[in-house]
């Protein structure tokens, strides 16, 4: 099931939370009373901006692709997890978070894609809508859908990103033996640091 705006604001307030508890090294409080859909197994992500001189900047993006916990749990998890994403040389900094912005992304399952002619994996790809799973040779790679659009990117070069991100040749996913899934998300993200939540719309 879908999640409500007031649930999304929810999801965006709980990441909050932890967040600046465990930069801060202190406890997160109580847990406020959640709706029945965050005790739901759901993939979700964490993604950490960086607000300089109005223009976002990744600080951390971290996430369960599966339905492996429950989606409070799961929120939690990658929440502290984004905070120290290993691509960036050190955590969040306390005196970061006045200009962090919060995004959570809630997952679909992934499906796997399988046209009759690996050529055509391009046209099937919704830029803005997708998010993208690329595996082979023992490893794996994962896009939001948000991601594309906010590179400029069109269908071809998404999927050999995606590639480049699973550690793979940027034209693996023309080898039937590379597996190429889709998934879509609902997003919701604060406006300013700590400010109003939105649906976001990574199309536009």
């Amino acid at each position: 099931m879908p999640l409500t705006l007031a649930e999304g604001r929810q999801a965006v307030k709980l990441a909050r939370q932890v967040i600046e508890a465990h930069v801060r090294r202190t406890s997160p409080g109580k847990e406020p009373r959640l709706p029945p859909v965050f005790a739901e197994k759901r993939g979700v992500f964490v993604t950490l901006n960086k607000l300089d001189s109005g223009a976002k900047a990744l600080r951390g993006c971290i996430g369960y692709s599966q339905p492996i916990k429950p989606l409070a749990d799961a929120i939690k998890d990658v929440a502290v997890y984004a905070s120290e994403d290993p691509r960036f040389p050190y955590p969040v900094l306390p005196e970061e978070l006045d200009s962090i912005v919060v995004e959570v992304s809630v997952l679909t399952l992934p499906r796997v894609l399988k046209p009759a002619r690996r050529a055509d994996l391009p046209s099937l790809i919704r830029l803005g809508v997708d998010g993208v799973v690329m595996s082979g040779r023992g490893t794996s790679g994962l896009f939001l859908p948000q991601v594309a659009t906010e590179q400029g990117w069109d269908r071809e070069t998404y999927l050999s990103e995606a590639c480049l991100k699973a550690g793979l040749p940027p034209d693996a996913w023309l080898d039937p033996g590379t597996a190429v899934e889709v998934f879509q998300a609902e997003v919701f993200g604060e406006d300013r640091p700590r400010g109003e939540v939105a649906r976001v719309e990574p199309g536009k």
